[in-house]
């Protein structure tokens, strides 16, 4: 199985919801699965079937975090350092048609979040970006076309 770099917040970040899934929605669903057997006929127990799924999808998704956790390369970008550009990098990039200032964290997969700043490391621009310097330009294919962005900026540590 292939191993899935993730920082230290993005790691715990996982075990938290895999513990809130466990010990706090698991419970949960099985008390509303018994509350809705005790209304009666089955088949047509709209809480029963409900409270069926939320258990189908709290169970499949404690799975993936299972599966996530146990294949976890958890790195400390605190100890990185250097000026290319690497897993946990900061990265400032200025648009080269706007003159937009942009900043993003290249993470693992799982703690990605574009609005957050966090780019997955196999995404696009997060590829173009690998190993390049402040003063280096990179294109990134994007859906709405091409982008050209200058790397200004690259430091390791939380955006």
């Amino acid at each position: 199985m292939d191993k899935v770099p993730l920082t230290i917040k993005g790691f715990a970040a996982l075990e938290e919801e895999l513990k809130h899934r466990q010990q706090v929605e698991r419970p949960r669903i099985i008390q509303a699965i018994a509350e809705a057997r005790a209304l009666g006929d089955l088949s047509e127990n709209a809480e029963y079937h409900a409270a069926k799924e939320a258990q189908s999808l709290n169970e499949g998704r404690v799975l993936e975090l299972e599966s996530l956790i146990s294949r976890a390369e958890v790195i400390d970008i605190a100890k990185l350092s250097g000026d290319r550009i690497k897993f946990g990098a900061t990265v400032k990039l200025v648009d080269e048609d706007t003159e937009e200032e942009k900043t993003y964290q290249i993470v693992g997969e799982p703690e990605a979040d574009v609005r957050s700043g966090r780019v997955s490391v196999a995404s696009p621009i997060a590829r173009a970006l690998m190993g390049k310097t402040i003063g280096d330009t990179v294109e990134v294919s994007t859906p709405g076309g091409g982008k050209s962005y200058e790397v200004v900026g690259v430091r390791f540590g939380a955006v």
